[in-house]
């Protein structure tokens, strides 16, 4: 892999921005200029009925570079529990796992195993308010990935974590939790709430927060990124 990888995250509030206008082509937009990779999409869908989407498969294949991993099989939404990820030219997808995580509202999180310049695994979610259940949530993605073949994995999306220091980031399972920077409220950014988390087989060489462009207006959330390069296995 000659060039690091970057990979991003953007609670993009069902496409509704600060101005209370629903215009979901402003997001693609923000999501154009991060220079990504991959994506993790939350709040993809509208949260009523059978959640249809409000970035739709259509809208991103004619709006931009990047390809929707079409997670849901009701042909209505694009992702799982609001959760999507979406992929440049790069990459193929070649497994998709889908997780409900306990919480006493819907919760989800999005496995998706994906092959290109290396293999790669991406868990795209959206934890809950509380931090019991952001916990018990972690807990249990940590469990269904230790079920998996052991490869380079990224946890990100907007986990609700206010504190600088995640409560998740003493929990075992080979993960590192990293916060790119404060990334709510859009419009006076005052904390890191999307975070990104990375086992031992990935190396973070960069990570940040992006205001380009309507990212200030487009949702109540601004995207993250971050620069990966792959671990060289020990002899």
């Amino acid at each position: 892999m000659e060039k690091p990888l970057r990979i991003a995250s953007y609670n993009i509030r069902k496409g509704i921005g600060l101005d209370r206008q629903r215009r979901p082509e402003r997001n693609l937009a923000v999501m154009a200029e991060l220079g990504a990779d991959i994506i993790a999409v939350q709040e993809a869908d509208r949260r009523l009925g059978n959640r249809p989407a409000a970035l739709t498969p259509a809208m991103i294949r004619e709006g931009s570079d990047f390809s929707p991993v079409l997670a849901n099989e009701n042909g209505v939404s694009l992702g799982w529990h609001g959760n999507a990820v979406l992929i440049s030219d790069r990459f193929t997808v070649t497994g998709i796992d889908r997780l409900d995580l306990p919480s006493f509202e819907p919760r989800g999180a999005l496995i998706v195993d994906l092959d290109g310049p290396q293999p790669l695994t991406i868990v795209a979610t959206h934890l809950g308010l509380m931090r019991r259940h952001r916990r018990l949530q972690f807990r249990a993605i940590l469990d269904r990935l230790a079920e998996r073949d052991d490869r380079p994995t990224i946890i990100l999306g907007d986990f609700n974590e206010w504190a600088p220091i995640s409560c998740l980031s003493k929990m075992n399972g080979g993960f590192t939790v990293h916060s790119p920077g404060k990334s709510f409220h859009a419009s006076r950014p005052i904390a890191g709430l999307d975070r990104i988390a990375v086992n031992g087989n990935l190396e973070l060489l960069d990570a940040g927060v992006s205001e380009q462009g309507a990212a200030r207006i487009a949702s109540d959330h601004l995207p993250i990124w971050g620069d990966f390069g792959v671990v060289d296995p020990k002899p």
